[in-house]
């Protein structure tokens, strides 16, 4: 075993972190080590997309995301903190649940719960960039799944086909981590359930995107480093379309690969949309 293998082991039986509880609130934060990955997928992948290429190597430096897509409760608790830019709807999800996903909520309200959050701790949450996000989806991983070849109906919650169901399961969102089956670096549902914002714009394709893990911005490319040029980038966002990553559970698995793409105007809200977020320059 080299050491690579061996570090991706060691996160697999340990994963370390700490937990935020401003507010009553519960977040459980996992510590992302530093590394570098192959982003984007390989040619002969099946169902790939133009998109999802060409594969470069991204640097990170070390990151903490939340184990979890951020819940309904969870939410709530961030909501009722004093505004910073706009207000938020306490209970927007359509599928309800203290511990289901919050959804129907847009990347401009998501921004604004990571100000809130920020002002009440003093630390700086924000979204994931793209890169981040893969590097912690694929949690060491080269296939199209964390979990191998092939996604089933006992690790995500997405519209897997079966001859009984005909493609018809997984028609609404499931608590967080109801599968029980978190990838190698301790994080659930990074496949399915609800999409997840991201921080960067939406770009066709890798050419010209960063190798060190930032969101890759048309503007304001500091915001990412502090809440300040958080606020700028909500109040001044100029991006039509904004990343989304790890599919739903109204897509087929293809669509939730560790690799596969999409976008969405960054004030629309829809049931199968939700988020995680990022804390950095933190410990």
């Amino acid at each position: 075993m080299n050491d690579s293998e061996k570090s991706i082991q060691e996160q697999k039986l340990q994963p370390q972190g700490y937990r935020e509880t401003v507010g009553g609130l519960d977040l459980a934060m996992i510590v992302i080590r530093a590394g570098e990955f192959m982003m984007g997928s390989p040619e002969d992948e099946p169902e790939r997309h133009s998109s999802e290429g060409p594969q470069h190597r991204v640097i990170l430096p070390e990151f903490f995301i939340s184990q979890t897509l951020i819940t309904q409760q969870q939410w709530r608790i961030v909501a009722q903190l004093p505004p910073v830019v706009h207000s938020l709807d306490v209970a927007p999800s359509q599928f309800k649940g203290q511990n289901h996903p919050v959804e129907q909520v847009s990347w401009e309200d998501c921004l604004e719960f990571c100000l809130r959050l920020n002002q009440a701790t003093g630390q700086f949450y924000r979204l994931p960039s793209e890169a981040e996000w893969e590097y912690a989806c694929r949690a060491g991983t080269t296939t199209p799944y964390s979990f191998g070849l092939t996604l089933s109906p006992q690790v995500a919650n997405c519209r897997h086909y079966d001859r009984e169901n005909l493609g018809k399961t997984g028609r609404k969102t499931s608590p967080v981590g109801h599968f029980n089956a978190p990838n190698a670096w301790g994080l659930d549902d990074m496949h399915g359930n609800v999409w997840e914002w991201c921080l960067d714009d939406w770009h066709d394709h890798y050419q010209g995107a960063p190798k060190d893990g930032r969101a890759w911005l048309n503007h304001h490319s500091k915001a990412q480093y502090h809440s300040t040029g958080l606020r700028q980038l909500l109040e001044q966002n100029r991006s039509p379309k904004k990343l989304l990553r790890g599919g739903s559970w109204l897509n087929l698995p293809e669509f939730c690969r560790s690799a596969c793409r999409d976008s969405c105007p960054p004030h629309l809200k829809y049931d199968y949309i939700g988020f995680r977020v990022v804390a950095s320059n933190r410990m």
